[in-house]
C-alpha cells in the first residue's frame, strides 16, 4: 500500500555525486524516489544510478527529458532502459512517431513519462513561441492535447502541473499516472515556479507524484521538512 512518503520524489539537482550521496542517505527513507535531472546525469553519467542503488532502496526516476528525431530517442531510451530506473522522462512536444519508438525501446523495463508543458511556462511564454490562441490562452487545453498524444503512443504517464490534473483525471481517469513538479507547501517561496500548487492540493487534485525539491533542500532541516510534507498528505 502507498505510504505518505512514497508520493514524494525528491530532485538530485546538484553539481557531483558526493553532494547528491549527503542527501541520499539523508532522505532515502523519507521520500519515494530520487530523481536525477541533466545537471547531475551529464556531470556524472550512469554512475549516479549506481550510487543511489548502493546506498538506497528508494526508486529511480531518470528525467532527462529526451527530445530529438524518433530514432536518436529511440537509441537513448535503450540504453537507459538497461540501468534499472523507474521514470524516464520524454518531450510530447514533437512527433507521434518519437513518443510511440521511446515506448518501443522501453520494452517495459522503464515507464515513459510524456513531459506536457514545463511548470516554469505560462500563458505568455507560450504565446511568444508562436501557439494558437486556444493554446496560449488556456495552458489546460494545451497539456491535454499532449497528454490525450503521450496515452496514444503507449505512456504509462505524464508529466504535469497540479493545476491541470483535475482536468487530466476527468478526461483520463486512471489511464495515466500524473507526476508534478511546481509543489511548493504553503510555508515555502514559489521562485521561479510559475503554475503551482501545494502539496494537498495536488493529491487532491489527483496527483499520482510530486516533485518536491527546493521547500525541503532549503529547509535548515531537509528530514523534518520531508516529514512535514508526508504528515500534509497524510491528511488528504
Amino acid at each position: 500500500m502507498k505510504t505518505p512518503k512514497d508520493y514524494i520524489i525528491f530532485p538530485l539537482d546538484f553539481e557531483n555525486i558526493d553532494q547528491a550521496r549527503s542527501y541520499v542517505k539523508l532522505l532515502h527513507e523519507k521520500v519515494g524516489m530520487f530523481k536525477v535531472g541533466l545537471e547531475l546525469f551529464i556531470a556524472e553519467g550512469p554512475s549516479i544510478v549506481d550510487m543511489i542503488k548502493n546506498e538506497s532502496d528508494v526508486d529511480i526516476f531518470l528525467d532527462l527529458k529526451l527530445h530529438d528525431i524518433p530514432a536518436t530517442v529511440a537509441k537513448a531510451v535503450k540504453s537507459v532502459s538497461n540501468l534499472g530506473v523507474k521514470f524516464l522522462t520524454v518531450h510530447c512536444g514533437e512527433s507521434k512517431k518519437m513518443l510511440k519508438q521511446a515506448v518501443e525501446a522501453a520494452d517495459n523495463k522503464v515507464e515513459i513519462l510524456g513531459v506536457t508543458v514545463l511548470t516554469s511556462v505560462a500563458s505568455n511564454d507560450i504565446e511568444e513561441s508562436g501557439f494558437k490562441k486556444e493554446y496560449h490562452s488556456d495552458v489546460k487545453q494545451l497539456v491535454l492535447k499532449r497528454a490525450g498524444m503521450a496515452k496514444e503512443c503507449g505512456c504509462p504517464g505524464i508529466v504535469c502541473s497540479g493545476q491541470e490534473t483535475p482536468a487530466l483525471k476527468k478526461e483520463f481517469g486512471d489511464g495515466l499516472k500524473l507526476i508534478t513538479p511546481g509543489i511548493r507547501p504553503s510555508w515555502s517561496s514559489k521562485d521561479d515556479q510559475k503554475r503551482i500548487v501545494t502539496p494537498a492540493e495536488a493529491i487532491k487534485n489527483g496527483s499520482d507524484y510530486l516533485v518536491i525539491g527546493r521547500p525541503i533542500r532549503s529547509a535548515n532541516d531537509p528530514i523534518k521538512a520531508a516529514e512535514k510534507v508526508a504528515e500534509e498528505i497524510a491528511e488528504i
